[in-house]
């Protein structure tokens, strides 16, 4: 009888907190025009930038996919090198063949000949936070010491945020976007299949690799960023001639007040995210750091307790234990389960056989609606990233691409071929045995521990009223 009493009054008070919080957020967009952004709208774009046609996209999954891609692009590049990040550090070995070759080592050698720029977040200016304010000044010296590397760091951020997107621009014909950093802060990017190293944390991870005409908006995003950091204006891209057959839109983070170009910031990370799973018919396949947005999750259940069709599927990989947020996120998965009466919802995340390894973090962040709409990009789904801090993500509704990319996603975490398998009989047979089975197993995928009670998911949220402004 306590126990009952207890979990209906934890239910009630993180009903009361989570709609507090979510009526903020409403207060705080409508004020700036930007409410549109929690309706979204049913293409699954957004109304900042606006998409462009003839662009081809790669996604690299994981470290060891996307770093050798990048270290190739900035070694060939002609002109430019434009590297925005959370934080970098100059001695992460960014490639590892016959010899290492650090970030600073690369960097620098491209400098002799062409522009480098670095742009990061200042740090954290109270040290609750990593990297502090001190540490990622003594990593931009050491980046650019003795170099032609110019660095900025970035300080226009609301309080206790940060500026998280991830992005490297080659000769204004090439971008990156996603969500693997240039440090080994944490864990070890340069990472990949089967995720088993003996000593170190494992790292699953994603980032785009883009070139056609929605390069010149990544573009210009650094470019606004520069100038409003050191005051220098950069020269316009030129828009690249099409490189392909998908479109392609940017979508982003920018609190308001946080630029003077952007006076009313951009919310289309969250305008798009809320337009394609509102719209979802038949499945939402979420690989994510994080899992507490309230607005999200919102969504999510509603879903769930009133499924579009009698196929649909809601599939999450998310971290065993994320580095912050943990309550929150598995808090999160408890209401979704709660509200998953027809079992339609799986979820799981990435390890390793064996007890004594440390294994690995789900660090990517990629939403695939229906196979047919894809996003790959830095932000989480969080308050921070939807509201807060700085993030920049691709969308495409090239379906080809989505369907193939979840395939390879699922074919890395069951170790199974799961290409032109119907993605309902894939989760029904492959998911289900494999997150049902006991251990030792041979594929990566896990079940994620028991979820937190209710009330555990409430640091997140709380924490967004508080900070929000």
């Amino acid at each position: 009888m306590i126990t009952e009493l207890l979990t209906r009054a934890d239910g009630q008070v993180g009903e009361v907190i989570e709609n507090a919080n979510r009526r903020h957020h409403v207060r705080r967009l409508k004020r700036i025009g930007w409410d549109h952004a929690f309706r979204g709208n049913s293409s699954g774009w957004g109304t900042g930038m606006l998409p462009t046609e003839g662009n081809h996209v790669d996604v690299h999954i994981d470290g060891t996919s996307a770093l050798p891609a990048i270290v190739a692009a900035v070694r060939g590049a002609r002109s430019f090198v434009h590297v925005a990040g959370w934080t970098v550090n100059p001695d992460f070995a960014i490639e590892r063949g016959t010899e290492l070759v650090t970030l600073r080592g690369l960097l620098s050698e491209v400098a002799k000949r062409i522009d480098v720029r670095v742009l990061v977040w200042a740090g954290a200016p109270v040290p609750v936070m990593h990297p502090t304010r001190a540490e990622s000044k003594q990593l931009m010296e050491k980046l650019v010491r003795d170099s032609r590397i110019r660095g900025a760091l970035d300080k226009r951020n609301r309080p206790m945020h940060c500026h998280h997107e991830k992005l490297i621009i080659v000769d204004g014909t090439l971008a990156f976007v996603g969500g693997i950093d240039l440090t080994d802060l944490g864990g070890d990017r340069f990472d990949g299949p089967p995720h088993d190293k003996a000593t170190k944390l494992g790292w699953h991870d994603a980032a785009a690799s883009l070139t056609g005409p929605a390069v010149a908006d990544v573009a210009a995003h650094f470019a606004m960023r520069w100038e409003a950091t050191t005051g220098e204006t950069l020269p316009a891209t030129i828009v690249p001639a099409p490189a392909g057959e998908s479109r392609v839109q940017i979508i982003r983070t920018v609190p308001e007040k946080t630029y003077p170009a952007l006076p009313k910031g951009d919310f289309s990370i969250l305008e798009a995210y809320m337009g394609a799973l509102r719209r979802a018919k038949r499945l939402i396949y979420l690989e994510n750091q994080f899992l507490w947005s309230a607005e999200v999750v919102a969504l999510l259940r509603e879903k769930l307790l009133r499924p579009p069709t009698d196929d649909f599927r809601l599939c999450l990989v998310l971290p065993r234990r994320p580095n912050n947020g943990n309550d929150d996120t598995r808090g999160q998965l408890s209401v979704l389960e709660a509200a998953d009466r027809q079992h339609r919802l799986i979820f799981g995340t990435v390890g390793t056989p064996g007890r004594q390894k440390p294994g690995v973090y789900v660090h990517a962040k990629v939403g695939i609606v229906d196979d047919e709409w894809l996003t790959v990009g830095s932000a989480n789904l969080n308050e921070h990233s939807l509201f807060n801090d700085t993030e920049v993500n691709l969308v495409t509704d090239d379906a080809a691409l989505a369907r193939t990319v979840r395939e390879r996603l699922w074919s890395e975490h069951l170790a199974v071929d799961c290409s032109g398998r119907d993605p309902l009989e894939v989760l029904e047979s492959e998911w289900r045995r494999v997150l049902n089975s006991p251990p030792p197993h041979r594929q990566p995928l896990r079940p994620i521990p028991a979820v937190s009670r209710r009330s555990a998911r409430l640091l997140g949220p709380l924490k967004g009223l508080f900070v929000d402004g």
